[in-house]
């Protein structure tokens, strides 16, 4: 055995050990390997970071900006509830629905195509229904390499023995002759995930230290802002069309406040924006004039809004009515992507103690609002122009997220509870759902029928999400991106390289098969399936399926059996490797959102690996004789 195969063997082992360890990041594992292999001279530089420059690291990249703005957009959560209704309260309705749903997909679109479109959803499903998102994504991250063995576009290493067999001089195999051992794969996957998957669970999650932080749902909820939030359309028979606000003076006759005005894109347009003022900012000022069917969303007490819209003919948005109050109800979710909302603790030692609310300057200084006091258990929601401010007060403003956090930067008398930045992030861009809708299925559409190779098709869905406005900004873009699963499998991928150039894995493999070769077709069959499936815990699964293609087919014509049934061990081995993050793609796309670690995988995948190998050595041939 040479220097370089033992040394590459002994990188690959010493890698193996550190990952089962887990006490060191994977990605750092992982690039200390690939360094390893450059300074003993094993690869060269451009060798070993080649992985970087893979078409599926590019399309993984891109992926997570697609599945960010998925999420981001609330898509996701539009899609899971929809979803939900299917499976109800069932926890086992839930987890089939999940399986069944990646299965289909994956059937059709790459398996890492199909994880990154489906992880977002998968755990806002989880969110909705109240389970551990962990007992979820990594059984999707499974069926989705099932569902690849339905079809030859289905993954890979299908397509790599299909290649095989027409150089050899055999016929192309049809687009579903993979399907009854993909069947039978999905049924067996199924019956181990559903009970093994509790272990996932079992974790301790740590406990997220949020303080006093609340969302702005939470804060809605506190201050009752929905409760006094309503929806008015001015008629086109009103007087205020065509006035500013100043001239209507609203604030001192109704004691009411206008949070945003919302008007049609276009004269004939269905789609309504907010008002940008003369400050560049969505909050109301008193230059802004209205004109008609605008939409106004005004905060105060329901007797004086209601005194409001008689005396200027104007109607009520929201029709519904509530049995007691007999007041239209908010029927809608705030959207907290115009009206950003925060709560502001005033220091005692302010200068806006003592000071009225209208005093403050936080309109003309900041352009945001204050909307109600908070003082010891009482809130003051009406009227709180008047009031005066106490130390220790908690006020909620509204504004946009970018001035709230310009208030949290420049002004020293008070501290906003939590990162405005951060809250703005978490508040979906709803009204870019169909947007993000349109680009996932066109996205899906081209990696089907093959209009541009998937990498392009996936780059291209990515930039019109960023340039479509489904993200805030590009940095947000970013931020989905998940570095450590990307470097662990781009550091991993030149492990291929080096035992394939130093001969390590013809040497693994010969002697495996020439080894068992006496023993007739089964056992060499069970050798190969095993051979593939060990290296593929290593190396990605194309890279084995492209080792062991050829094997398998001189294996076969060399005992003169049929070559079908050699192949096809090859490509369900090459698919089916669970126990390692890094031998398929969509094991560690889900790697960070489950927070999972080597060992987890070891523990899920490794006893499934195994059922296969043994079920699978005596059900191909049934379909594929020798």
């Amino acid at each position: 055995m040479s220097s370089p195969i033992v040394l590459t063997l002994a990188i690959l082992f010493v890698t193996a050990v550190f990952f089962v360890w887990g006490k060191i990041r994977s990605d750092i594992v992982a690039l200390c390997s690939l360094l390893s292999l450059v300074l003993l001279g094993i690869l060269k530089p451009g060798e070993a970071l080649a992985g970087f420059s893979n078409s599926v690291v590019i399309m993984m990249v891109g992926l997570f900006i697609v599945g960010g703005a998925i999420f981001q957009t609330g898509l996701a959560k539009s899609i899971s509830l929809r979803l939900l209704k299917f499976a109800g309260k069932s926890e086992i309705k839930l987890f089939l629905l999940v399986v069944l749903v990646t299965v289909f997909f994956g059937s059709f679109v790459s398996n890492t195509g199909t994880v990154a479109l489906l992880l977002p959803i998968v755990v806002s499903m989880a969110t909705e229904a109240g389970t551990n998102s962990r007992r979820l994504l990594m059984p999707m991250a499974y069926a989705s390499s099932m569902g690849g063995m339905m079809t030859l576009i289905g993954t890979p290493p299908n397509m790599i023995i299909n290649d095989t067999l027409i150089k050899a001089g055999y016929g192309s195999l049809s687009f579903f002759s993979f399907l009854p051992v993909g069947l039978m794969i999905t049924a067996i996957g199924i019956v181990y995930l559903f009970p093994v998957s509790k272990i996932l669970t079992r974790k301790k999650e740590k406990s997220s230290k949020t303080g006093s932080v609340k969302t702005p749902d939470q804060l809605s909820k506190e201050y009752q802002l929905a409760d006094n939030l309503f929806r008015i359309e001015v008629s086109k028979n009103s007087d205020v069309i065509n006035k500013k606000l100043s001239e209507l003076n609203i604030t001192e006759n109704y004691h009411i406040s206008i949070l945003v005005v919302r008007r049609k894109d276009t004269q004939d347009g269905k789609f309504f924006k907010p008002v940008i003022n003369q400050r560049n900012s969505r909050l109301v000022s008193a230059d802004t004039t209205l004109l008609p069917d605008d939409l106004l969303y005004v905060f105060g007490n329901f007797e004086e809004v209601k005194k409001f819209v008689t005396d200027h003919k104007l109607s009520f948005l929201d029709k519904s009515v509530s049995e007691t109050s007999r007041r239209p109800d908010f029927s809608r979710d705030i959207k907290f992507d115009e009206i950003g909302i925060a709560e502001v603790v005033v220091m005692s030692n302010s200068k806006l103690v003592n000071k009225m609310v209208k005093e403050s300057g936080f309109r003309t200084n900041y352009n945001v609002n204050i909307l109600g006091i908070k003082r010891s258990r009482e809130y003051l929601i009406y009227n709180v122009k008047d009031e005066k401010i106490h130390s220790g007060d908690a006020l909620l403003v509204q504004g946009t997220w970018q001035d709230i956090e310009r208030l949290n930067n420049n002004e020293p008398d008070v501290v906003v509870v939590g990162q405005p930045s951060i809250e703005a992030s978490k508040v979906p861009l709803t009204s870019k759902a169909p947007i993000a809708a349109i680009i996932m299925i066109a996205m899906v559409v081209a990696m089907v029928i093959n209009i541009v190779p998937p990498v392009i098709a996936v780059m291209l869905a990515a930039l019109a999400m960023i340039l479509t406005g489904c993200f805030r900004n590009v940095e947000a873009a970013y931020k989905t991106i998940n570095w450590e699963s990307i470097v662990l499998f781009a550091a991993m991928i030149p492990m291929a390289t080096a035992m394939e150039k130093t001969g390590a894995s013809q040497m693994i493999s010969g002697s495996i098969v020439g080894g068992l070769d006496s023993y007739g077709p089964y056992a060499v069959m069970a050798g190969i399936y095993l051979a593939t499936s060990f290296l593929t815990m290593f190396i990605s699964n194309t890279a084995t399926a492209v080792l062991f293609a050829p094997i398998a087919l001189q294996s076969a014509l060399s005992m003169g059996v049929s070559p079908y049934p050699f192949l096809f061990a090859v490509t369900v081995a090459a698919s089916m490797c669970f126990a390692s993050p890094f031998s398929t793609p969509p094991n560690a796309l889900v790697m960070s959102a489950g927070r999972y670690t080597f060992m987890d995988y070891v523990k899920m995948g490794l006893p499934l690996q195994i059922i296969y190998m043994i079920v699978m050595v005596f059900f191909i041939p049934l379909i594929f004789p020798f």
